[in-house]
């Protein structure tokens, strides 16, 4: 009985929690390096391309050369597309999507079933990513797992208390994963 309070509070807190991501967050889709973008201009067959985000966040569009896209949103490369590419063609028209968003992943490492990277196509919390990676292994320290994330100030560690969750206590602590975050599970 005390197992199925566990999974119903776990389900409940991770559909509100992705209810409220959804509402807070309307920001758009961030491109990230390893996504695969579809950019077209109107009426010039030439100009359409699938182009794959380097390493370094840069892609190369012909007449434009070379912009920074990682980071942004599609609106911003759109608009920058246009205004480099308004020096060649009066009025230009940019279609662009994502056609893959394979840069946006996290990674499990440790003392989980099934290792490695994930591709999130949705929100993702700490607790779901350990679920997609198989959940931990018997010798797994779960209070003692560790996520590793890059930000402007500098690499930062957070931790996360595996059974203090699974308690249904410190409900806040399973937090949404950035893209490019690594989950250490000693």
């Amino acid at each position: 009985m005390q197992q199925i309070v566990k999974i119903a509070l776990f389900v409940f807190f991770a559909f509100n929690q992705n209810l409220s991501y959804a509402a807070d967050t309307k920001a758009s889709y961030k491109i990230n390096a390893g996504d695969v973008l579809d950019i077209s201009v109107w009426k010039e067959e030439e100009l359409q391309r699938e182009i794959r985000v380097l390493p370094d966040g840069n892609i190369s569009f012909p007449l434009v050369g070379e912009i920074v896209v990682a980071g942004t949103t599609l609106t911003a490369v759109r608009e920058q597309l246009i205004k480099k590419l308004s020096e060649y063609i009066t009025d230009p028209v940019v279609n662009i999507s994502v056609k893959s968003s394979a840069g946006n992943s996290v990674y499990v490492i440790g003392q989980v079933k099934q290792p490695g990277q994930f591709i999130m196509y949705q929100p993702l919390d700490v607790m779901q990513v350990l679920s997609l990676a198989g959940g931990l292994t018997t010798f797994a320290k779960a209070n003692d797992i560790r996520i590793l994330r890059r930000t402007e100030q500098g690499p930062t560690s957070i931790e996360f208390e595996y059974g203090e969750l699974e308690d249904g206590d410190e409900l806040a602590s399973n937090i949404v994963l950035k893209s490019g975050d690594v989950v250490v599970v000693p």
